[in-house]
């Protein structure tokens, strides 16, 4: 299979298409006063990949850079104490053009996100906001990404259908021009006592442009082409799925999760729907996923 249009290899191409930009991408983190969350960004800047723009309380960033013996060079600092104001600025900022993307720092997923729907001064691009991780797992052949891991807890059919545009999108901007979509269930055949058979049948009968559509699959059939073929499976998404498009959000966490704590994968996401991507990353996130996720939301907000 011929990377590029087809396939993104590793995440080492995805980083390297990044570096190959003729501008850096600037990312606002917000509030930016959080160690774990300077440790990824410092480590991005210094490798060139992004400008980073700092919006908290500027004593307490310093004091973090000093920890980690960086002097902010390349960084602006905007000094900002309440938490809820520094949300808006980045907002603000990214509604104005000043920022390609955003990232969560010391604060709640909930309060940075009612600042960022919020539809008079938010960032919401569309009705349906969406978090998709990408994974690369050295079980599989390419990079593959799983949605929704993180915001839509159960999502009906009509808001599985706008995560899968979201994620098309994304997949478009990194050079993958009709990703393979599995619409995931544990059997392939529509059984009307297991909703989420139907709905992925439907979804697939329906259509979505820019991408191949498949469903009902179960995982194996849509990533492990043996497997397609002991059972008969016969599909252009078998063994090769690009997007796996879990049930809710229990599904997606914990197969994404699986993959990293014990698959020995690597993972990085970003929230897509909004008019630049959001990386809400877990203090629990290991370094290395962290940075991987300003990779992926500098590379997609190039086009948002």
């Amino acid at each position: 299979m011929k990377e590029g249009k087809n396939m993104i290899r590793d995440f080492s191409c995805l980083k390297e298409k990044l570096l190959s930009m003729p501008q850096k991408r600037r990312i606002a983190v917000t509030p930016a006063q959080d160690l774990h969350t300077l440790e990824a960004v410092i480590r991005a800047a210094e490798d060139g990949l992004v400008e980073p723009v700092l919006i908290g309380n500027e004593p307490e960033i310093r004091d973090i850079l000093g920890q980690l013996r960086s002097d902010g060079t390349g960084m602006e600092l905007i000094h900002i104490e309440d938490p809820t104001a520094c949300i808006q600025m980045a907002a603000d900022m990214a509604r104005d053009g000043l920022v390609d993307c955003i990232m969560k720092g010391k604060t709640e997923t909930g309060p940075l996100m009612k600042v960022l729907v919020n539809r008079e001064k938010g960032i919401r691009k569309s009705d349906t906001m969406s978090l998709l991780a990408f994974m690369e797992s050295p079980g599989y052949h390419k990079v593959f990404g799983i949605t929704d891991v993180g915001l839509l807890t159960y999502p009906d059919k009509e808001q599985k259908k706008a995560a899968i545009r979201n994620a098309v999108e994304a997949f478009h901007t990194l050079g993958v021009e009709m990703p393979k979509v599995a619409v995931l269930a544990a059997v392939e055949k529509v059984n009307p006592k297991m909703k989420e058979t139907v709905e992925a049948a439907e979804i697939k009968a329906e259509g979505l442009e820019g991408c191949v559509l498949e469903g009902p699959v179960s995982f194996d059939l849509a990533m492990d082409p043996e497997a397609a073929g002991v059972k008969g499976y016969v599909s252009p998404v078998a063994g090769d799925a690009d997007l796996l498009v879990v049930p809710d959000i229990v599904s997606g966490n914990v197969l994404a999760k699986s993959i990293t704590v014990i698959g020995g994968g690597r993972t990085g996401g970003v929230v897509l729907g909004a008019r630049v991507p959001v990386l809400l990353v877990s203090r629990a996130a290991k370094a290395d996923d962290k940075y991987m996720s300003i990779v992926l939301a500098a590379l997609i907000g190039k086009n948002e």
